[in-house]
């Protein structure tokens, strides 16, 4: 292999797909990025033989060939040469030689047929929407994912496709954030896979907030996501997902509606004394009042009353307050709305106009 590429274009390659290679790995190759460098491109492949992400790169190629080079070694020479900088690189036996004016590198490599690929999903189930629905969709759900349940169905993100919708879906079993985006899809019948914790952050990391189309596949066992020059391949989780929509309360009889923000930064000051292991903060609610108090067990307490529109029977309920302050700060509107049955019963919090993401919070005794 004997290429010639600009640093800038190459840093930012690599910067793509890196995330995916962990520093810690059981096998050497792991920690390698595999370079392909072709006609007059430079294709970069990471992984952690769960997650996949291929990159491109415009180069100048002399001569064709592979090589597995270590990720992080490659990156922190990129990023340490001058910008706008050109590289030449060269591979000799298992040596890659990096020059760039008067500077030279040169990092052992190993040998590219020892890279594992996850391959490339082939399925007619396509759907294709703007990168920005799909990154809404996932930043108003990934905080309520489970990290290292061993319910390992709960760790990542439900997507389910039906005719005329795009849902995303995430608990970790005292919480629950779905979101939905109008979708007309093509697909004969309805898909729910669970995609992966660590799957779904790169996605997020790696959607624009822009009008590109982003195309998604679905396999019985992967994930695929074509993002222009990045593809994300994934394996999925094989489990049963609840049955969430059974979790969604139906409407409460009492309805609180109120600012969405003053009632965010109120949750927010009142947590400093809340037990740090616990997060409890009790809601006491009647005559358009939302009184919030918290105490923790250095007998350290906090209160806040804040004008509210409130119709029901006065009520109090106890709730981990950062599982509140998460579901508000995914919201857009001015208002919000939460609707409550009794004190034992879960929470429903949505936005002003009920909008396309419901939030579902479990009460905590106190």
């Amino acid at each position: 292999m004997k290429i010639q590429v600009g640093r800038n274009e190459l840093l930012s390659v690599i910067q793509s797909v890196i995330g995916v290679v962990e520093r810690r790995q059981t096998l050497p190759v792991l920690s390698c990025l595999l370079l392909d460098a072709r006609k007059d491109e430079l294709v970069l492949t990471g992984t952690d033989l769960e997650l996949e992400l291929v990159s491109r790169a415009v180069i100048k190629c002399q001569t064709a060939g592979k090589a597995a080079v270590p990720a992080r070694k490659l990156f922190d020479i990129c990023r340490g040469l001058p910008e706008g900088s050109d590289l030449a690189l060269e591979t000799s036996g298992d040596k890659l030689t990096l020059r760039s004016g008067k500077s030279r590198f040169t990092l052992a490599t190993l040998r590219a047929e020892e890279f594992p690929s996850l391959g490339t999903v082939t399925s007619d189930r396509v759907i294709k929407l703007p990168k920005k629905e799909l990154r809404t969709l996932i930043e108003r759900t990934q905080f309520a994912m489970a990290n290292q349940d061993v319910r390992y169905y709960l760790n990542g993100m439900l997507l389910h496709v039906a005719a005329n919708r795009l849902r995303a879906v995430a608990t970790d079993g005292h919480r629950l954030a779905m979101s939905e985006a109008a979708r007309d899809s093509k697909l004969k019948d309805e898909v729910q896979v669970i995609l992966p914790r660590k799957a779904v952050l790169e996605l997020m990391r790696l959607l624009d907030p822009t009008d590109d189309v982003v195309e998604i596949r679905f396999g019985d066992s992967q994930f695929q996501a074509d993002l222009d020059v990045i593809r994300l391949t994934s394996k999925l989780i094989d489990g049963r997902f609840p049955d969430y929509e059974r979790v969604i309360p139906e409407s409460g009889d009492k309805k609180l509606r109120a600012n969405r923000e003053q009632v965010r930064q109120a949750l927010a000051r009142t947590a400093i004394l809340s037990n740090e292991k616990f997060r409890g903060i009790r809601l006491q609610l009647g005559d358009n009042k939302l009184r919030l108090s918290t105490h923790n067990p250095e007998h350290e307490e906090a209160e806040e009353e804040l004008d509210v529109n409130y119709s029901g029977a006065p009520l109090e309920i106890g709730f981990n307050v950062n599982y509140l302050l998460d579901a508000l700060g995914a919201m857009q509107s001015d208002e919000f709305q939460m609707e409550l049955k009794s004190s034992d019963a879960s929470g429903l919090l949505q936005e002003q106009d009920g909008g396309n993401s419901k939030y579902v919070v479990m009460p905590m005794r106190l």
